[in-house]
């Protein structure tokens, strides 16, 4: 179970993975997963993240597949936000245990032991502690199921803090199934004081031994070996505990009774009972699960923040992590063509990637051909400095850095290097947010804005800085106190509060600058920073996180702003907009479910009032300035958009859990009436770049229609491509055309030397005609091609000549295979209506074709390899040269315009014997036959 990318499986023992739940669930992050010990394809899943991070996501309940993970249905419990543990009785696949530690943000009911015996038909709150504490851990006696141990946690978050630890917190044991509890924290050899999370495990191979590991003054591994009546402390080294609220998860070895594994930064393994550990290195660092199988300790699965592992050999050697389950936090896309898109990944680096998922090259790149790192970690904002497009600029805790692609050099350049940690927020001299944000002015690109509670300038690419802002934020004292308590602190940068989280420069004005804070405040200057104007909506409440605020790049005045509340126990969607420089605002969350709170917003660059918004389970778009909203989800898996951008052709998202998204060709977008609503019609297609994008051809339907057919013609008239379609729905559809003309012919079974010359040469760049018919009913538009820009060197005659040579080797090799197609048709009417062994005419004719078959095609050619046994013949050289003209954009060679006019005359002279065999010989044998097979072989060629 991924943290905002859905239920993943594998088949292969971890070397592959595939989601499993795309589309059937409606949340995107797993808490817990648990297959019934008793049947193998049924498998329970509780969503919401237990490991209490800044922005943790919540969840919606409990689901089921019955079928291994195909099909997946909701079992309730949809109010618990926090499902941290499953537990399926060993023996009966429907009662299953579950820990719900409910709602980290706002107290809530449905949190503690549930308990279900019909599969989650219905379920039974057996053990509740109060409205502030939930279940945290769930563990039975494989032997004795009527025993369970749970643990609770009284735990809580603001957007400025988390705090672990109270009186709900505590150890519970059940003998009878969960019916009933009894509070064992009291116990002998447990710790006293101030309890925070507490996490258990039971040895299925000595039942009477338990393990908790507890967060307490006293903190650290406990042991009891009398089924939890007495404890005692085996070892108290931080290592095992430290960072509670993430970590502390212990799974016990199924078959030694002194082996446990505890999982925290490091993966570590003790062999006498948790005295002694040992390290284990894993693909990735900070470990949350571990599954062991428990007929075969040496086989386990690991689960932490790079993903899901597979060890077959304890620990030593474990499988890759490579699938997408990446957490970006913000978008950046380059000026590069094609662009790349960049983000920082949650426990990892930046990462840029190319749009069109070609092979990227970079000097300083350690992280392989496809994707690179641009400075920064983590936690990034990166910003790409205008018409240089190899300086980034990109953050980490304490630093920012920046990159020089080209050199693949890093330098560091941060405003206010005074490094900070483990201290609360009101003792920093500048508070620097997670994720701080940093922009360049669109209109002074040399300008440079990084944001802590103050607005940062330079201009001189962070060798020298300015501080041109007061405070920006509310700054309330008690949002600035420790983190972590009351037991531990923790204090590592994600709760540093009342900071600037956005930086929005004017398109209009280079004084002109937005800032929105994390605490609830939008301000402006109109001079460049010497003044500001406090001008937050009316009705947006305080500590509400301004996510982004969008300077329109098409009206002055006008300006865009997205707020979150879910830390506040508020998952409405906040969404405005400004025509006056913030004077008046407007909120704009028409048709945005209810649930889907915002993280950022984007304007359209090419047409006004076209919005876009990114919110914590998918994207929307909106065709009349906010005014109304609609999914633009399609085949999206539920998941939170941390970022949105648009781009000239595609819109561009990040996502919090499944990596970077691209939505081809948003031309339809574009020419959507203010409305939202279309009548029949063929919308404009976007201009296509050759050799690097297809054509998108969409039409939209306002009926379903009998008959449709898309055709593309060229310049005089002629059609290349036809697309036909029956009985087609309403709604918008799509063709893609691959600007190729149609390929040469070629028969069944054939084997070639180089690729099969089944796609034709590629449209010139120029204006092609689009014609739409709809049940009698005709709409046209132009379509234009265009030539590569990065191709400087090719002009258009050059890629007309490529496209002539290639359209006559096309209908060459058309020729030499159509001959083939006829010399086989005839072949097998001379051996049906004939009695070879008998007519020595017929048997003459037949042998001169097979001859000749021979020197058009190899016929001895059955196996993909057969081409090295046996010579290539005409055909094959005729295709090859095709191929090779086709390959890349470019002019033809010299010697492939002689290669041809070696290769045509050969093929003429087999072409003519044919003809002749059928026109001479065979009329001699059979004059009705020598007059269809003519017909056919003018015909066909």
């Amino acid at each position: 179970g991924a943290t905002g990318g859905g239920i993943w499986k594998t088949l292969n023992g971890g070397l592959d993975w595939f989601p499993v739940s795309d589309g059937q669930i409606e949340s995107s992050s797993v808490g817990a997963i648990a297959v019934a010990p008793s049947n193998p394809d049924l498998v329970y899943a509780g969503m919401g993240e237990a490991q209490l991070r800044g922005n943790v996501m919540q969840g919606d309940g409990m689901y089921i597949s019955k079928n291994a993970g195909d099909t997946w249905r909701s079992i309730g419990l949809k109010n618990s936000k926090t499902i941290s543990r499953i537990v399926v009785h060993p023996d009966d696949e429907h009662t299953v245990w579950v820990a719900a530690l409910g709602d980290p943000y706002q107290p809530n009911e449905e949190r503690g032991i549930f308990k279900t015996t019909d599969g989650g038909d219905s379920w039974q709150k057996v053990l509740f502690r109060n409205d502030a504490t939930g279940a945290i851990d769930i563990v039975i006696d494989p032997k004795n199921p009527e025993v369970l141990f749970a643990s609770f946690w009284e735990v809580y978050r603001k957007p400025w803090k988390l705090w672990s630890g109270g009186e709900g917190s505590g150890i519970f044991k059940s003998i009878d199934g969960g019916e009933s509890w009894t509070k064992i924290t009291g116990n002998r050899g447990l710790p006293t004081g101030v309890l925070g999370k507490i996490t258990l495990a039971i040895s299925p191979a000595n039942t009477s031994r338990i393990y908790a590991n507890i967060e307490a003054e006293a903190g650290g591994l406990y042991r009891s070996d009398d089924a939890g009546a007495t404890w005692q402390l085996i070892n108290n080294h931080r290592d095992l505990w430290q960072r509670s609220f993430y970590f502390m998860r212990i799974a016990a070895d199924p078959v030694d009774p002194d082996g446990v594994y505890v999982m925290n930064f490091i993966l570590m393994k003790s062999d006498d009972a948790g005295a002694t550990f040992e390290y284990l290195d894993t693909p990735h660092a900070d470990n949350h699960d571990l599954w062991i199988d428990p007929a075969n300790p040496s086989r386990m699965a690991v689960a932490n923040d790079g993903g899901g592992s597979v060890s077959m050999d304890g620990g030593v050697s474990w499988t890759k992590q490579d699938f997408s389950t990446a957490q970006i936090y913000r978008l950046t896309v380059t000026e590069d063509f094609p662009y790349h898109v960049c983000g920082a990944q949650q426990d990892n680096t930046t990462v840029c990637v190319s749009s069109d998922g070609g092979t990227l090259t970079d000097p300083g790149n350690d992280m392989g051909d496809w994707m690179y790192a641009v400075g920064g970690g983590e936690n990034a904002y990166i910003a790409i400095k205008p018409g240089e497009p190899d300086v980034f600029y990109s953050a980490f805790t304490n630093g920012l850095t920046r990159y020089d692609r080209s050199t693949g050099k890093t330098t560091y350049r941060h405003p206010y290097p005074y490094m900070v940690m483990g201290e609360p927020a009101a003792a920093m001299p500048e508070r620097w947010n997670w994720v701080y944000p940093m922009v360049f002015s669109p209109l002074a690109p040399h300008r440079f804005y990084v944001g802590s509670q103050h607005l940062w300038e330079s201009e001189d690419e962070g060798r020298t800085w300015h501080k041109i802002s007061p405070d920006l934020t509310r700054a309330e004292p008690h949002t600035l106190e420790d983190s972590g308590g009351p037991i531990i602190k923790d204090q590592d940068g994600p709760e540093i509060y009342a900071t600037l989280f956005t930086i929005a420069p004017s398109y209009f004005d280079e004084n002109i600058i937005y800032t929105g804070s994390d605490d609830g405040l939008i301000h402006i200057s109109k001079d460049r920073g010497q003044s500001w104007a406090d001008i937050t909506p009316p009705d947006l409440l305080p500590h509400t996180r301004i996510g982004k605020i969008v300077a329109s790049q098409h009206k002055a005045g006008t300006a865009y702003a997205v707020g979150r509340r879910y830390e506040m126990g508020d998952r409405q969607p906040y969404v405005w907009k400004t025509h006056d420089y913030g004077k008046t605002w407007t909120k704009i969350t028409q048709g945005i479910s209810g649930k889907d709170f915002a993280h950022d917003i984007a304007e359209d660059p090419i047409k006004a009032g076209l919005l876009y918004l990114g919110t914590e389970h998918g994207p929307y778009v909106s065709f009349n300035d906010g005014g109304d909203w609609s999914s633009l989800s399609a085949n999206l898996p539920d998941v939170h958009v941390s970022g949105i951008q648009a781009q000239e052709r595609d819109l561009v998202i990040s996502t919090h859990g499944r990596g970077f998204y691209v939505l081809r060709d948003i031309a339809p977008l574009r020419q959507v009436e203010l409305t939202g609503k279309v009548g029949t019609t063929l919308f404009n297609p976007q201009k296509v770049i050759r050799s690097v994008f297809d054509a998108n051809l969409y039409y939209y339907l306002d009926k379903p229609a009998t008959k449709v057919t898309l055709s593309i013609s060229d310049h005089s008239g002629k059609e290349i491509k036809k697309f036909v379609h029956t009985n087609v729905n309403a709604g918008l559809h799509k063709d893609v055309w691959n600007l190729r003309y149609p390929g040469a012919t070629v028969f069944s079974g054939i084997v070639l030397e180089g690729p099969v010359p089944r796609f034709g040469p590629m449209a010139v760049p120029g204006s092609y005609q689009v014609t739409l018919t709809v049940d009698g009913r005709t709409f046209k538009e132009i379509l234009l091609v265009e030539k590569d820009p990065k191709l400087i060197e090719v002009s258009q005659d050059d890629l007309k000549a490529q496209f002539n040579l290639a359209m006559a080797l096309r209908d060459l090799t058309s020729t030499a295979n159509n001959d083939v197609i006829v010399i086989r048709a005839l072949k097998e009417s001379l051996s049906e209506k004939f009695d070879i062994q008998k007519n020595e005419a017929a048997a003459l004719i037949l042998a001169r074709l097979s001859a000749l078959e021979a020197e058009l095609y190899q016929v001895k050619n059955q196996s993909p390899k057969d081409k090295i046994a046996f010579p290539i013949k005409l055909n094959n050289r005729l295709s090859g040269l095709y191929a090779f003209v086709n390959y890349g954009d470019q002019r033809p060679t010299a010697s492939m315009y002689a290669v041809k006019d070696e290769l045509q005359p050969l093929l003429a002279e087999n072409h003519a014997i044919l003809e002749k065999i059928i026109t001479d010989d065979l009329r001699d044998l059979d004059e009705q036959m020598s007059d269809a097979f003519y017909e056919r072989l003018i015909h066909i060629n």
